[in-house]
């Protein structure tokens, strides 16, 4: 190693990706650490559950929070729990990235904002799905016009989806992270556990198999998780509030359930990399997404 090496300085740190639902921000991180590990949809607030995603470069470890997107929906447990679990990891960071989508300003953007007065850590400005605008000439008003109503760092304009501009991102973070050594081991990608992942996925299966369909009242538990030398066995249950959701996630001779099952498996054997049996049940269990107790013992505790 040359003296110059030794003189670099390695960064480690906390970035919290937050902003309302539905603008990218698994898809940020997802294609920021080259893999899927926090799932996606186009159905606003897919993600539930804080999780962090690690990426380990020579002189950086950079340790990002993707978190549910903040809301305005009211009422029930789980939308106070989502709530809860974005709000709490912004005073515990190093910097925060604050996703919007390009030429769209909503309350709920408004109301991140607000939160963000408080923060004293560098937050960085992050224009997702530019490439979904069509008239570019609009983006400067737009962009000029957000960033008059706080001092961000820097804006970063990104479409995520297709890897555009995260570089940059990835280049702005790491000059802002504090000198540390590592928190985590360097082939360490998350903090969750399989058994966890593999929940995730099978509901971004649900989710995305059935679209509007999808009740938000639906989870999905590990009831068993065995990891043998050749092949993982999965017990899941996935509950709902009703008969008629029930039937809903079932479909016509059990034909829906049965395509979610194979699309999860697959996904959950390329990310185990070795084979996976998996088998799922619906239950009803009335009231869950608003009953505290039942919250927690389905994987939403405090995080």
């Amino acid at each position: 190693m040359s003296k110059k090496e030794d003189k670099i300085a390695h960064r480690c740190g906390y970035v919290a990706i937050i902003g309302r639902p539905n603008v990218g921000k698994s898809t940020l991180l997802n294609h920021i650490l080259g893999i899927k590990l926090s799932i996606t949809s186009r159905k606003p607030q897919t993600t539930r559950h804080q999780i962090l995603g690690i990426k380990t470069d020579e002189h950086v470890q950079t340790v990002y929070v993707d978190t549910p997107g903040l809301h305005q929906r009211r009422g029930s447990a789980i939308n106070k729990y989502m709530n809860r679990a974005a709000s709490s990891v912004m005073s515990d960071v190093d910097v925060i990235l604050f996703v919007i989508q390009a030429m769209e300003w909503t309350d709920e953007d408004e109301s991140v904002l607000q939160r963000l007065e408080t923060m004293t850590v560098p937050v960085v400005l992050v224009v997702n799905k530019i490439d979904q605008v069509n008239d570019k000439e609009k983006l400067l008003p737009f962009i000029s016009k957000v960033s008059s109503r706080f001092k961000f760092h820097e804006v970063i304009l990104t479409a995520a989806v297709k890897g555009l501009s995260l570089d940059q991102v990835e280049k702005t973070v790491a000059g802002l992270l504090p000198e540390n050594d590592a928190f985590y081991p360097k082939d360490q990608l998350t903090n969750r556990s399989m058994r966890f992942l593999a929940a995730e996925i099978i509901r971004e299966k649900l989710v995305r198999e059935l679209g509007q369909e999808l009740p938000y009242t639906s989870t999905v538990n590990i009831d068993k998780y065995e990891d043998g030398e050749d092949i993982i066995r999965i017990h899941a249950t996935i509950f709902v509030e009703s008969n008629g959701q029930k039937n809903i996630i079932i479909g016509r001779k059990g034909e829906r359930m049965k395509s979610i099952g194979t699309k999860a498996r697959k996904d959950i054997e390329e990310m185990a990399g070795t084979k996976v049996y998996l088998n799922l049940w619906v239950k009803v269990r009335e009231g869950w997404s608003n009953d505290e107790q039942a919250l927690r013992g389905l994987g939403y505790g405090e995080e």
